[in-house]
């Protein structure tokens, strides 16, 4: 869900820079006198660290001095779903932008992004992809509409120190959700104002959290029929399984501590300042950690979340994906390929741009060797690994219960239609049970399964 404007190049950039080509069209930036191809590319948020700009800086004067023909120009931006089509309409987008698994297809069937497919197959890598990340960039019409970068996989996280305190083997963390409880349950009672386990609640991070869990034990929170309509039944048994979860380790246990209103950063915040012992995040946190709060990554572990010994049971998987302006040209378009490839899959299958890329980010004090969902097969992964080893900034057996199991485990995608209304609904929910012991749980999800149902109705009226 989470993955996570301002101009950005190599340099001094003034103010009336940034303004300029804040609000330049993707016709404005293609178009040139000096028969170059420009591009506007936006692979950061605003509010990016100075490090962080400088290291993109210098990846974006070596992509031009690689490409003469190409002209990039970087700059901080966040895509929004609620200024999306305005900005859209208006020829303000930039020319290459990310947005999360969650709106990618929906984005791509929609007719808002460009079709990259043609360039996509000329890649090195075309054939090497995950099938299941891929996915998520592919419209339902077969094509290509974007290339996934940065997946996650749900993940339990831990402070080691704590586990430590606790008289808990930090290389040994929890694999089911009894003994995450148990591990809870001990944390809580041996280490003094430390909540044991802990999730998100508010800012539509408790439902994404709460389809996790469901997910995790082999349910769903939509289901698409044969006929492609989607019906929303949050009202099913491994919820409810996992919302009694919840109840216990809160009711029973007291093992939650006593903030029941955390959403992605606050709860990012929480661990970091060693209040909360494990919770469940995407597995990439780490660089968050890191960067926003200060975290000391030997401090940090992380595993696999447990699934069920169930058929359907799987993790539920995120990350972003870099897609193209609709209105760019063909010549764009091919170009912007040709950068997203460079920026975002290169380090990953050569060697000498995944050594280049570790460097930078370890000179910005960045996550060089934070677990993500592999895009690629294991073999290449674990090259790639060797590749960086030299420069990784995390204790490799701080990560290794989550990267020895990721290839196991199933990766399922996140609730297809009016994703982000669902997860919305459902942070009411998870709120309740953990705080009003007597909550309706079965009233409390039927409310929300009427509400998103709804909605989803009333896209094909």
């Amino acid at each position: 869900m989470k993955s996570p404007g301002k101009v950005l190049l190599a340099g001094v950039v003034t103010a009336g820079t940034i303004a300029a080509l804040a609000g330049c069209s993707s016709g404005d930036a293609g178009a040139s006198a000096d028969g170059k191809i420009h591009l506007v590319v936006a692979p950061v948020l605003p509010g990016a660290t100075a490090d962080a700009l400088k290291a993109l800086g210098e990846r974006v004067d070596e992509f031009n001095k690689a490409n003469p023909d190409i002209v990039v120009k970087a700059i901080e931006y966040q895509w929004t779903g609620t200024t999306f089509a305005a900005e859209l309409a208006g020829g303000t987008l930039p020319d290459v932008f990310n947005v999360p698994f969650t709106d990618s297809k929906t984005l791509a069937n929609n007719g808002q992004l460009a079709d990259i497919t043609t360039p996509f197959k000329k890649t090195a890598t075309a054939d090497k992809w995950n099938k299941n990340v891929l996915d998520v960039a592919t419209g339902d019409d077969g094509k290509i509409y974007g290339i996934p970068w940065g997946p996650y996989a749900m993940a339990l996280s831990y402070n080691r120190e704590i586990f430590q305190k606790a008289g808990l083997d930090p290389d040994k963390p929890p694999t089911t959700l009894d003994e995450i409880a148990a591990a809870a349950k001990t944390i809580s009672e041996k280490v003094p104002g430390v909540a044991g386990y802990m999730q998100m609640t508010q800012g539509n991070t408790g439902g994404w959290e709460l389809a996790t869990l469901t997910q995790a034990l082999g349910g769903r929170l939509e289901t698409t029929g044969s006929d492609g309509k989607v019906t929303v039944n949050t009202d099913n048994d491994q919820t409810k399984a996992g919302l009694a979860w919840l109840k216990s380790m809160r009711w029973d246990d007291d093992s939650m501590g006593s903030n029941f209103l955390f959403d992605w950063s606050g709860i990012n915040e929480a661990f970091a300042a060693g209040k909360i012992g494990m919770y469940m995040s995407g597995s990439d946190v780490i660089g968050s950690l890191m960067q926003a709060n200060g975290f000391d990554q030997s401090k940090y572990g992380v595993t696999t979340f447990p699934l069920a010994d169930a058929a359907d049971a799987g993790i539920l998987s995120g990350g972003n994906v870099d897609v193209v302006n609709v209105k760019d040209s063909p010549e764009q378009i091919a170009a912007a390929v040709k950068w997203i490839d460079f920026y975002r899959t290169q380090p990953t299958v050569d060697k000498d741009a995944a050594i280049k890329n570790a460097e930078t980010l370890k000179a910005g004090n960045q996550a060089v060797n934070a677990p993500t969902l592999p895009v690629f097969d294991k073999e290449t992964w674990q090259e790639n690994q060797g590749w960086i080893a030299p420069y990784a900034n995390i204790p490799a057996a701080n990560l290794k219960p989550f990267t020895d199991s990721i290839f196991d485990q199933t990766i399922v995608p996140e609730p297809p239609a009016h994703t982000q209304d669902l997860y919305g609904a459902l942070d009411a929910v998870v709120q309740a049970v953990l705080t009003d012991k007597n909550a309706d749980v079965d009233a409390l999800l039927k409310g929300v399964d009427d509400k998103v149902q709804a909605l989803i109705d009333a896209d094909s009226q």
